[in-house]
């Protein structure tokens, strides 16, 4: 099952960037470069994420100072770019096309959601991959505090830190990397929320498209968390 999570995110990001690629050739039209830059945005803390999950815990068996200090810095940085992924719903829009498009309405609609959809699974792996770090580190190697109350929390708290992420980078126009500057990264939130409405509207977004995720990481990693214990038990 892992397996077939694994295969089904990459295909569905190399799908994603095919159909991107190929939209000029194929219909003489112009490369939407931005395009490309989220998708590679939002695979980018997939690669982070792999790093943590081999390399930290060898690390650990040798120098358990060298792996913690390791992991927090990748964590942190890992836990920044996550937002990228998730953004890629907000971009479930046609704003890339032009007047008298050359290309069928059908190729974009595909396309943009294809877009939107690896962006889903992207985030929903690395999730899954974190709460599965989470599990090895405090638990050790096994499969059944998957389903503890803790790392569900885990996966809780990233899902509404993802969320308000994708809030930033939408309404209020911050990357990852504005976190360099963080007076003027203050300063622009407290601005923004302080603004008639602003409130209201910020938490109603991080709550829906947290519980989106959240039951997309239901349907989607819970079989595959399921299929693991169920493996630990009967080899058990």
């Amino acid at each position: 099952m892992l397996t077939s999570l694994l295969i089904g995110v990459a295909g569905m990001n190399a799908f994603a960037l095919a159909l991107i690629l190929l939209r000029g050739p194929m219909f003489r039209a112009r490369l939407y470069t931005p395009m490309l830059w989220n998708v590679m945005l939002s695979v980018a803390p997939v690669l982070l994420m792999g790093v943590l999950v081999f390399v930290v815990p060898v690390l650990a068996l040798a120098q358990v100072w060298l792996a913690l200090t390791v992991g927090v810095i990748l964590g942190v940085v890992w836990l920044l770019l996550l937002p990228n992924a998730g953004y890629l719903i907000t971009e479930l829009n046609m704003s890339h096309r032009r007047e008298q498009e050359s290309v069928p309405m059908w190729f974009d609609v595909v396309q943009v959601i294809t877009l939107a959809m690896s962006g889903v699974l992207n985030t929903v792996l690395n999730v899954f991959l974190a709460q599965l770090l989470f599990v090895l580190l405090v638990y050790g190697d096994v499969a059944a505090p998957l389903q503890a109350a803790a790392p569900r929390l885990i996966v809780v708290a990233i899902l509404l830190a993802v969320s308000f992420g994708m809030y930033l980078g939408r309404y209020v126009r911050l990357n990852s990397w504005d976190v360099r500057h963080p007076p003027s990264l203050v300063r622009k939130v407290a601005t923004h929320l302080r603004e008639p409405g602003r409130l209201r509207s910020s938490a109603a977004f991080v709550v829906l498209y947290t519980l989106f995720l959240g039951l997309m990481y239901l349907a989607v990693a819970g079989p595959v968390i399921e299929g693991l214990v169920l493996l630990e038990l009967a080899r058990g």
